[in-house]
């Protein structure tokens, strides 16, 4: 028979976090499913039981606070004391670092010129009239999610995933954190050197644009203009997942662009469900020894970073 797989979601209660929970219970990993908030995340264990079927033995809620070192350790006690050990880490609590005013289509039409702008077509115009709001505190909590966040939940439990035979750590990232649309020709260049980059000068990185976001100068040092934070976030994590790969070469280490889904964070605009979207993480989570690390997906595609 063979050993039953444990996994811990972040973000887990709700959007794509809740249908990668719901997916991996139902193949039969327990998922411990984690929130901020523990009203929310045990309705999201009910809902997943009443609605889906699914055992309640196969999910679990643990409170977490991706930003709060205190509650990682609790979730770590936990799980250390109830299984022994830990085989997949989703990385998939984030936030957008923006609020919208007006008009919320303008997350779409700017999302959809993003994209356009890093395959090399022509953006198109901008017709919204809601605007991205950014603030220092909004741009600081975002890395603080998006990027310290994952990098504290996964030093804190690859001690627990050296334990296990199929060890695997699924970031959940964004094609707006490619280089392409990074714009900082230093940052570029720190980030694109895979072969040298650290995990100190990714943080170089992330210290001088919040330095520089905060001074007033991001635009004219040739920072992103819309969205800044939460590109600059996922360019990091892209990178610091490349660092993580060649660090435990014995582990499946990779991040993923779910694609463009309808959840919370872009104002439910996308076009894909989150079930859509929770395909590809559920898919890098369950691959077999031997399967690839340090990628980029989008989707269930490999592509560059």
């Amino acid at each position: 028979m063979a050993e039953r797989r444990i996994a811990v979601v972040t973000g887990g209660n709700k959007g794509i976090g809740f249908e990668i929970c719901k997916q991996l219970a139902s193949q039969g990993v327990t998922v411990v499913l984690t929130a901020r908030d523990e009203k929310r995340g045990n309705e999201a264990v009910e809902k997943l039981v009443e609605d889906s079927g699914i055992s309640d033995k196969n999910v679990i809620f643990h409170q977490l606070d991706v930003m709060d070192p205190k509650s990682m350790a609790t979730l770590f006690d936990f799980i250390n004391s109830k299984f022994g050990k830990l085989d997949i880490l989703i990385n998939n609590a984030g936030i957008g670092g923006v609020t919208v005013e007006g008009d919320v289509s303008i997350y779409h039409d700017q999302i959809m010129a993003d994209f356009f702008r890093a395959t090399g077509q022509e953006v198109p115009e901008i017709r919204s009239t809601g605007k991205l709001i950014q603030t220092c505190d909004l741009a600081e909590e975002c890395l603080k999610t998006n990027y310290y966040g994952v990098k504290q939940m996964t030093e804190a439990f690859i001690p627990l995933m050296q334990s296990s035979s199929l060890p695997r750590i699924v970031n959940i990232s964004s094609f707006l954190g490619k280089l392409e649309l990074l714009s900082n020709e230093w940052a570029k260049k720190v980030l694109s050197n895979g072969e040298n980059l650290t995990a100190e000068r990714v943080d170089e990185v992330v210290a001088q644009f919040l330095k520089d976001f905060k001074e007033g100068t991001a635009e004219v040092k040739g920072w992103p203009t819309a969205i800044a934070a939460y590109k600059v976030s996922k360019s990091a994590l892209n990178g610091y997942t490349r660092i993580l790969s060649k660090t435990y070469p014995g582990f499946c280490i990779n991040c993923v662009c779910p694609g463009y889904c309808s959840t919370d964070i872009n104002c439910h605009t996308g076009f894909l469900t989150s079930a859509e979207g929770a395909e590809a993480p559920v898919m890098l989570a369950l691959l077999p020894n031997g399967g690839p690390s340090g990628s980029y997906f989008l989707g269930k595609e490999v592509t560059t970073f």
